[in-house]
């Protein structure tokens, strides 16, 4: 049950390196204004901002990289409840959505390397 823990983990990971991606290079883009449903004056006017928000993102999946990377079982607990709090607080401030798309994936990593990443 290990190897769902990393599995979960990474999974995580990759999608904030997505998420990264389309916040600082497509989010004034045809595709990230699809995406994030913005009118192309909204995007533009918003695209340092959102730039910022991607790097963050990549900041946590470096820690979940780095976590997985090392075994660190407390580096990916940290930085999994990082990206819990983070889905918690977007999906109330920003788009409900937040919580399901980014919040749980992260919850159910991180319920993963708490039972089953142990040494």
């Amino acid at each position: 049950m290990k190897i769902l823990a990393v599995i979960l983990t990474a999974l995580v990971a990759l999608e904030h390196i997505g998420i990264l991606i389309l916040e600082m290079f497509f989010w004034d883009h045809p595709v990230g204004q699809r995406i994030f449903g913005m009118t192309p004056e909204i995007s533009a006017s918003s695209a340092t901002l959102a730039a910022n928000q991607g790097l963050y993102n990549g900041f946590l999946a470096a820690g979940l990289i780095w976590g997985l990377l090392a075994g660190r079982r407390d580096v990916k607990i940290f930085f999994l409840a990082c990206v819990v709090i983070a889905g918690i607080f977007g999906g109330i401030t920003a788009k409900t959505s937040i919580m399901f798309t980014q919040g749980l994936p992260a919850l159910i990593a991180l319920a993963a390397v708490w039972f089953y990443d142990k040494d």
